[in-house]
């Protein structure tokens, strides 16, 4: 007999009411709580405070009670006072909507410059992004607080800010008693070169006029709006009337500027400019430049080179520039693209240069300590080198597994836990559903709800138990969380928690090879002659094998194929398939792989990368001429999302051959990139 959805919820509810009454749930165990279906309700009715408040007395106690009074309060947020907030805060203690309520708040109110109720909540927040921690730090900054200064590395000279209050930090910050002159000055070389810049085609230019301005009066420089506005309209001008003008500090502030803004438009004008006024610098009985502008002069150029790699390509005049521009304070930006492009043409001493530049906390992240180890091993130093890699080759990710292959340690099955799920003890498995924070992910899961509150709350579980080191309860739920094909899930927790813990080796968990989909990877992938590691690493990064994904821009299924590219391979193996089918999308998938490998003459690197942006700006990333490294070569993808991307993606192939007994080393796997024609 089949029972309707809602004599189900019925049912659901008097059974736990019943047990309830004879005390059989412990007030720990959240099995039978049916709060999740009051919470489907509330949640289609969020727009409406009065049903809030009726929801909030029906769930007081249950384990979704926190929903309704949250967004009861996020109605209208910028109304309500701190001590609300705190009172929220304080009646869901360690609970995710508890944090998420009084960032929202914090970040609310940053906005509206009300920073006393910024420092109210600042407490309750402990896992800020960068724009909640922006508005933490506008908070204290206002009321002289040196935890305001916990910022400055990342906004004071980070000249590719992209939040607007990390923005407004940066020009409020100018005021703070703790920031000495040198700081100022250094803040207005970076506002002085970055105005006017465009820093992606989703962002308006810059425009830091005003900033600019009352940051040189407070330095004691005769700098003003319609000077700054007639070289920003008009760049070649000033630098024609520069040749005849006295020397002064002003008027080397003025040129940085100047030259900063031909660069915006023409990099190579701008390059061509600064040589013709050195020049004329040497012949001139009295110095026109300082060494101070000809270096930030430099400096801009370069980067601005940068920017430019995807439709130029690659150029060693770069490193150049980059090297006439050492003797000024490199911010953590600048320096990762002078290190980027030395990388790029092998460049080692640059390399080892550009890494010792970057502050201690940049310096030590596990990107850069293993390209610090490159080049000492480059430069001699092998034994510094050695120990570098030692210390990385712990970790299975990618430095990790680049690490083992320059100190010759093979990557075994041990080494990645093996390729058996493991065995959970029936205590673990029982616990998982006593932990609220896992028992509100599972039933939100079990019911279909909105991705972002399954998200939100099991990657608040897993940091959870984390902190509280209890890796047994993270393993049993992301086995649970396996076992239903939630795979996205189960592939966070095992990997967040190797992460924190590299003892903790769990692979089968974290690089699942789904029983459904199996035969369909083996299959299609050498009908069409690729290794199905790397499908299934390609898989694993775009949709982490949840058949119905799809991507902001339209991809859809397991390979992420655009339905563009679908309907082209359709026609092309002359199929009528569906791509939505997951069968049909693996197919696609693997033959579009296998037709960028044919394109790139083999080439796994670059074909992975054109997988994800495309071929037409893979190619112009080639080396012209010779051959370079893969992981040099990946290293320099001028994409952040697809330099990530071609790693996340070697690094899961290199653990799925391991898993399937037939290991190559990510090292061997990726080889080596030369021109494809």
């Amino acid at each position: 007999m089949k029972t309707s959805p809602l004599s189900h919820l019925f049912y659901k509810t008097a059974l736990a009411l019943s047990l309830a009454s004879l005390g059989l749930v412990a007030c720990a165990d959240y099995q039978y709580d049916t709060s999740v279906y009051q919470f489907m309700e509330a949640e289609r009715q969020k727009a409406s405070p009065n049903a809030m408040y009726q929801y909030e007395q029906s769930m007081q106690g249950t384990l979704f009670a926190m929903y309704p009074t949250y967004w009861r309060l996020n109605y209208n947020l910028s109304s309500q006072s701190p001590d609300t907030v705190n009172a929220f805060v304080r009646q869901y203690p360690s609970n995710v909507m508890s944090e998420k309520l009084a960032a929202d708040y914090a970040e609310t109110k940053a906005r509206q410059g009300d920073y006393a109720s910024v420092r109210a909540v600042a407490h309750s927040i402990e896992n800020a992004d960068a724009s909640e921690a922006c508005a933490i730090g506008l908070g204290f900054n206002h009321a002289g607080d040196a935890r305001a200064l916990h910022q400055k590395s990342e906004v004071w000279l980070n000249t590719n800010i992209k939040q607007s209050l990390c923005d407004k930090l940066a020009s409020e910050m100018a005021n703070n008693p703790r920031i000495t002159r040198t700081d100022r000055q250094e803040q207005l070389v970076r506002m002085i070169r970055i105005d006017g810049r465009q820093l992606s085609s989703r962002q308006p230019a810059t425009d830091k006029i005003s900033d600019i301005v009352n940051l040189a009066r407070s330095l004691g420089l005769a700098i003003d709006y319609g000077t700054l506005s007639s070289i920003k309209a008009n760049p070649n001008a000033f630098l024609t009337q520069f040749a005849t003008s006295p020397y002064s500090e002003t008027n080397q502030y003025l040129y940085i500027y100047a030259i900063s803004q031909l660069a915006h438009r023409s990099y190579w004008q701008a390059q061509q400019q600064l040589s013709f006024d050195i020049n004329a610098d040497n012949a001139h009985p009295q110095k026109l430049l300082s060494d101070m502008a000809k270096r930030y002069a430099w400096r801009s150029i370069a980067v601005k080179r940068m920017n430019m790699n995807t439709d130029d390509g690659f150029n060693m005049e770069a490193v150049t520039w980059f090297r006439n521009s050492q003797g000024e304070p490199f911010n953590y930006e600048e320096a990762e693209d002078y290190a980027q492009v030395a990388i790029y043409f092998s460049q080692w001493a640059d390399v080892a240069f550009a890494i010792e530049a970057m502050s201690m906390d940049k310096r030590s992240e596990r990107i850069w300590q293993y390209w610090l180890a490159r080049a000492y091993e480059q430069t001699g130093k092998q034994n510094q080198a050695r120990q570098l890699y030692g210390s990385l080759a712990n970790k299975l990710d990618y430095y990790g597994l680049l690490a083992k292959d320059r100190i010759g340690q093979r990557l075994s099955i041990s080494d990645i836990g093996g390729n058996q799920l493991p065995a959970i003890s029936a205590r673990d498995a029982d616990r998982v559903m006593k932990d609220a924070n896992f028992a509100r992910a599972f039933m939100l899961m079990q019911n279909n709800a909105n991705p972002e509150h399954i998200q939100r709350e099991w990657n608040w579980a897993v940091r959870n138990a984390t902190k509280a080191g209890d890796h047994a309860l993270i393993i049993a739920a992301a086995k649970k969380a396996h076992d239903m094909g939630v795979y996205n899930r189960s592939i966070y927790a095992a990997e967040y928690l190797h992460d924190k813990n590299p003892n903790a080796k769990v692979s089968a968990l974290s690089h699942p090879t789904p029983p459904i989909y199996q035969h369909s990877f083996m299959n299609h992938s050498r009908n069409v002659g690729i290794d199905p590691a790397w499908a299934l690493g390609i898989t694993h990064k775009e949709s982490r094998f949840q058949p119905n994904a799809k991507s902001g821009v339209g991809a859809g299924g397991l390979m992420q194929i655009m339905p563009a590219t679908a309907n082209m391979i359709a026609r092309k193996i002359g199929s009528s398939g569906n791509a939505t089918n997951p069968d049909t999308n693996i197919r696609y998938g693997t033959w579009y792989l296998s037709d960028k490998a044919r394109e790139f003459n083999g080439q796994i690197a670059p074909a992975t990368a054109a997988y994800n942006a495309g071929s037409n700006p893979v190619k112009k990333w080639l080396p012209k001429h010779g051959t370079i490294s893969a992981d040099q070569f990946v290293e320099a993808i001028p994409y952040f999302e697809t330099r990530d991307y071609v790693k996340q993606v070697m690094t899961n192939a290199t653990i799925y051959s391991t898993l399937m007994g037939q290991p190559i080393s990510i090292t061997q796997r990726m080889g080596n990139v030369s021109p494809s024609w």
